[in-house]
């Protein structure tokens, strides 16, 4: 960063007074960003004026890099990571003489370091720190994904790919998927995903180009950008993998295929949908050898850990699972199921769909156009003398009756609902249309959960958090907390794997007799907390305090009550 004096001389050019640059200098820190990007952001100052500003106060160049060609042979003489550090990045070379963009190019440390690891010379040059850091995002990104782009390249060089724009011929549409550069692009996709413990491949036409993302530990980023005119091959390639209509582009279609991948079988469940540039796919990677994981190994805090074993191994009652799609409710429910199934107990499973087969376990495909709802199946299992029964969600007032009939004749039932947390999903049963009384004598328990990612332990550093920060999470004033810094590991995120975070709910006869009288979530909510029951933001909060996650992660998926 230029020294704070010159700075500050430059927006006294643009007509600031002291006494508002000392203000926007507090309100910039408390906002972790630096005081010319906060004017910038509110348009106080135009971009471009005041770097030229400061170039010229320097006596250094300043260069808008967002629009200029990168000479990418240069990126080798800088590993990414140092560019990060120093927040610089090397444009181009001359002779002996290596021109590096730099946020802070007075600083002469800095280009002393530059100068001894790669043997060159250096000339300096101004750009905007989020330029420097938007260049090395792109230009780096795409050197280690260089056999993406060469696929991309040999793909858009053959005009014979482009036929399946105008033509809804089958035989023409397979020879195109067939292609090996088409099949190499896929088959790339798939590989790095699955290395990268993608959970799902979002395959993305837009008007000129086909996007690519992979959610990597719960988020999105971009993979890759290529020509659009590859986008029918590629869709037609997931297509026939899935063994879906390739001619078919105006409606949504389910499919499923299997792939070995570095030894592990992965089942890729895919789902094609019509959008205004063309049809996008979705691939969700299922891989079996993951789900099945101890309880203890999902991220119960001991406590929780003791009150949910006691609750899963009750002989009857209905145990609810909830939380948003994606947020584990699935492993959460295997990995319990895994925890009690024996030879003695009968064990069935109505799922939509079955996603992984266990031992011991019967388990059955919902398939509502043959008329196999959950509330038919639901009826229909009740006579195979099961002990168990795990219904995959409960959609509707007929499986929730059932499956509370189940309950009070002496079955044990796991279900899950959609609610934001373990109180709401009382109310929800009732705005169903379940009436509170049946309520209040099957349902033993709630769990609502979401999974957090954690701090990469490659390159977790600490460091010291503000007093605010600190008191709200009720820590000593010099406590320190953890983060990631950022490297090849974890593809730069600071963040590597996941882990749950949970809120368990026991129904006992106080918070049974509020459910008799209808009371709000939010008052069961607040005599559940009053009596021991530790919020979801409370127990993610403990695991900052431990330095599993960070407070950023446990704010990005949680909510006041």
């Amino acid at each position: 960063m230029v020294d704070k004096k010159i700075i500050n001389q430059v927006l006294l050019e643009f007509g600031l007074s002291q006494k508002e640059i000392k203000k926007f200098e507090e309100e910039a820190q408390q906002s972790d960003i630096s005081l010319e990007n906060l004017l910038i952001n509110r348009g106080l100052i135009n971009k471009e004026d005041f770097y030229l500003a400061l170039s010229r106060r320097l006596g250094i160049p300043y260069l808008d890099i967002a629009n200029y060609t990168i000479d990418k042979e240069v990126l080798s003489l800088i590993p990414e990571e140092a560019c990060r550090t120093l927040k610089v990045f090397p444009l181009f070379k001359i002779g002996d003489t290596l021109t590096v963009v730099m946020a802070n190019p007075t600083d002469v440390d800095t280009i002393d370091n530059l100068r001894l690891k790669t043997g060159l010379e250096i000339s300096p040059v101004l750009a905007s720190e989020e330029d420097i850091k938007n260049a090395i995002d792109k230009y780096y990104k795409s050197v280690d994904q260089s056999p993406i782009e060469e696929i991309s390249q040999i793909v858009s060089e053959d005009k014979s790919i482009e036929i399946a724009e105008f033509t809804e011929e089958i035989k023409k549409l397979e020879e195109e998927a067939s292609q090996e550069p088409v099949v190499k692009f896929v088959n790339t996709i798939i590989s790095y995903a699955v290395k990268n413990r993608a959970s799902d491949i979002h395959i993305e036409p837009e008007e000129n180009i086909l996007r690519v993302r992979l959610r990597i530990d719960g988020v999105l980023h971009t993979f890759t950008e290529v020509a659009k005119n590859m986008h029918p091959a590629v869709l037609s390639r997931i297509k026939i993998l899935s063994r879906l209509n390739i001619a078919d582009k105006l409606r949504p279609q389910d499919g499923q295929f299997q792939m070995t991948v570095d030894g592990k079988k992965i089942d890729f469940r895919v789902s094609t949908f019509p959008t205004f540039w063309g049809e996008c796919a979705v691939l969700r990677l299922l891989d079996k050898s993951s789900i099945i994981i101890g309880l203890g190994e999902l991220g119960f805090s001991p406590e929780n850990l003791i009150k949910f074993n006691t609750l899963i191994k009750k002989p009857y009652g209905i145990i609810l699972v909830t939380g948003p799609t994606g947020s584990g409710k699935t492993t959460t429910l295997y990995s319990a199921l895994e925890a009690i199934r024996s030879e003695e107990k009968n064990i069935i499973t109505l799922e939509d769909p079955v996603e992984y087969t266990l031992p011991l376990i019967r388990q059955i495909q919902i398939n509502p156009k043959q008329g196999l709802t959950f509330a038919t199946g639901l009826r229909s299992v009740l006579r195979q003398d099961p002990d168990v029964i795990m219904v995959g969600e409960i959609r509707d007032l007929e499986t929730a009756e059932i499956a509370v009939q189940a309950a009070l004749t002496g079955h044990l039932v796991f279900s899950t609902l959609h609610t934001n947390n373990a109180a709401t999903a009382v109310t929800r049963l009732v705005d169903i249309g379940v009436e509170p009384f049946l309520i209040a004598s099957s349902l033993i328990g709630v769990l609502a959960q979401r999974l957090v990612r954690k701090i990469c332990s490659a390159c977790k550093e600490s460091y010291q958090p503000k007093p605010e920060l600190l008191k709200y999470l009720g820590l000593e004033e010099k406590t320190q907390l953890f983060r990631g810094k950022g490297c090849e590991e974890c593809n730069n995120t600071g963040y590597r794997g996941r882990t749950g975070i949970f809120e368990l709910l026991i129904v006992d006869d106080t918070i049974r007799e509020m459910i008799l009288k209808n009371k709000s979530a939010t008052e069961i909510h607040h005599v559940a907390v009053s009596k021991g029951m530790k919020t979801m933001r409370d127990d993610g909060f403990d695991k900052v305090k431990k330095g599993i996650t960070t407070v950023e992660e446990v704010l990005r998926v949680t909510t006041l009550f």
